[in-house]
């Protein structure tokens, strides 16, 4: 499975910020003694677990050169690098785990056996994950949506799993609750550069480069990309 570009972790970080603290909020954060930060890339969320958890922050990827780039983010955390899809807790073991667009890029029914099985009863995963598929986006001149949805198709990235993720858990027998990320923002022209990291083909390429010129004459409201983040809490029997 191909790496996404480092950007594609962080940034949605600060903007999810809100989102996320309210979620860790409400499955009460403050007592969670054992936290797994799943898919943590660089530690862009690890500081904010290990200030908020009651007890020990685990941050887990399987690309150790993410966890070593920079130790930083992972002060107070223990660094593990693994596979989601074969996690190296025993059973009952986690009563938190957080993802955040991470199950994109994973094996994520896979993965989803291996949470309920390391969660205790009433442990709970906290997952905030895009739906390329509803992507918004106006005007039609800067439209991209079928070469998102290609070229992550592409890097193994599995686009739809904001929509799909809540049947697969409840397949499982969570218990599951979802929200919409509901603030619009006007699009910044950064997401052109995301999609370029991509592996594109070179009619994608040149489109993509002709979107982003149009989109260079738009300001403000005159430009429109939403990309729908379904944030899911789902809770272990």
């Amino acid at each position: 499975m191909s790496l996404p570009a480092p950007e594609l972790l962080t940034q949605p970080a600060a903007w999810l910020a809100p989102a996320r603290a309210r979620l860790l909020r409400q499955v009460g954060v403050a007592r969670r003694q054992r936290v797994l930060d799943l898919g943590c890339g660089s530690g862009a969320v690890t500081p904010e677990l290990v200030r908020r958890a009651g007890g020990g922050v685990i941050a887990l990827d399987r690309a150790w050169q993410a966890l070593a780039a920079d130790p930083a983010p992972f002060a107070g955390a223990s660094r593990l690098g693994a596979d989601a899809a074969r996690l190296p807790f025993s059973a009952a073991s986690l009563d938190l785990i957080l993802a955040q667009f991470a199950l994109l890029w994973m094996p994520a029914e896979a993965v989803l056996d291996e949470v309920r099985r390391v969660l205790t009863p009433g442990g709970a995963l906290i997952a905030l994950e895009p739906d390329y598929g509803g992507l918004i986006e106006a005007p039609a001149e800067t439209a991209l949506r079928e070469i998102w949805l290609a070229a992550l198709a592409r890097a193994g990235a599995e686009p739809l799993i904001g929509r799909r993720l809540p049947g697969w858990l409840a397949a499982r027998g969570f218990q599951v609750r979802v929200e919409l990320l509901p603030e619009l923002a006007p699009a910044e022209a950064a997401r052109f550069d995301f999609l370029r990291d991509l592996p594109l083909t070179p009619a994608e390429r040149a489109a993509v480069d002709t979107a982003a010129a149009r989109d260079r004459g738009l300001a403000g409201w005159g430009r429109l990309a939403h990309l729908p983040v379904l944030l899911v809490t789902a809770t272990r029997p």
